[in-house]
């Protein structure tokens, strides 16, 4: 498997190129990998208007890739699935610099979810959903702490899924090879909604790539959705069974390679190289599909 194995999308309500464009100027080190297109013949009724525009655009930030996918307006992110930024003082001496430009531009048409302010676990924190939908959890990392990715995708549990985060990482750090947990910090006793051994703040990681999962004692109006999924890359057809086998729970999720876990985390198990796959005689032929089967694709 590829160096980052899991690679976070965001569905992007037609309007790939201005959301990766706002990102590629709020944070620094950021580009643009490649794209694909829809082909121009072969698309289902409901896409025929997208014929010939963008499909996917593959970017990276902080090192870290991402997906923008260009659909419709089915699916808008939410915080269930959101983002650290680590601002790293000890790399860079403008990094609170920064951050406040980061910040300035994502509350714009946005929503603040936690003030900019200083915090037990940072002395410069905050969260905002921009106007996207998409959430940043923006922090001011501490130097003598380990080195982190500057980007770390972060999944929230709460609702039906409160108290399950250690469950969550377990099943995750089990699911992929090469992982392992890092730190864990439990809730206080007595806090609402959670019970002992609920996580304030957990992160495990996947090869070289590290994600956070936290519980949340507070019931919110959204839950895990596809507007932001995480993509498998896999190398042949067996791998794409063997995390297909793992991930998939919710038959009714099931589509062109698309499932849901038992937390109801929106997956993409595909070939790594499928947008090159992607073609006016393929098209349909994935529309047919659950799993992705390689072979029907040639």
């Amino acid at each position: 498997m590829a160096d980052q194995t899991i690679v976070p999308c965001i569905w992007c309500n037609e309007n790939a190129d201005e959301v990766v464009a706002f990102y590629r100027s709020v944070f620094p080190e950021t580009d643009e990998n490649r794209r694909s297109h829809y082909p121009s013949d072969g698309l289902a009724d409901f896409q025929k208007h997208m014929a010939g525009e963008v499909l996917t655009i593959d970017f990276s930030i902080g090192g870290v890739r991402l997906t923008a996918l260009n659909a419709g307006a089915e699916f808008t992110p939410n915080p269930m699935l959101s983002f650290i930024v680590n601002f790293d003082p000890s790399r860079d001496e403008h990094a609170v610099d920064y951050l406040n430009a980061a910040w300035d531009q994502l509350v714009v048409g946005g929503k603040t979810l936690m003030p900019l302010d200083e915090y037990p676990f940072s002395k410069w924190y905050g969260w905002v959903q921009d106007k996207y939908g998409v959430s940043w959890q923006l922090m001011l990392t501490d130097p003598a702490g380990d080195p982190r990715p500057f980007l770390v995708p972060s999944l929230m549990f709460a609702n039906d899924n409160v108290n399950r985060a250690a469950e969550a990482i377990e099943f995750y750090t089990s699911a992929f090879p090469g992982s392992r947990i890092g730190t864990m910090v439990e809730w206080p006793v007595g806090q609402d909604e959670v019970v002992a051994g609920a996580v304030m703040f957990g992160e495990f990681e996947v090869g070289s790539q590290w994600f956070a999962a936290m519980d949340s004692p507070v019931a919110h109006d959204f839950d895990f959705n596809e507007g932001l999924s995480l993509q498998v890359e896999c190398a042949d057809q067996d791998e794409i069974d063997n995390f297909w086998e793992k991930l998939s729970t919710d038959p009714e999720a099931e589509v062109c390679g698309w499932c849901k876990d038992q937390f109801g985390v929106s997956w993409q198990v595909v070939p790594a190289n499928f947008d090159q796959m992607l073609t006016p005689e393929t098209f349909p032929i994935l529309h047919k599909m659950r799993k992705i089967e390689i072979a029907e694709f040639s």
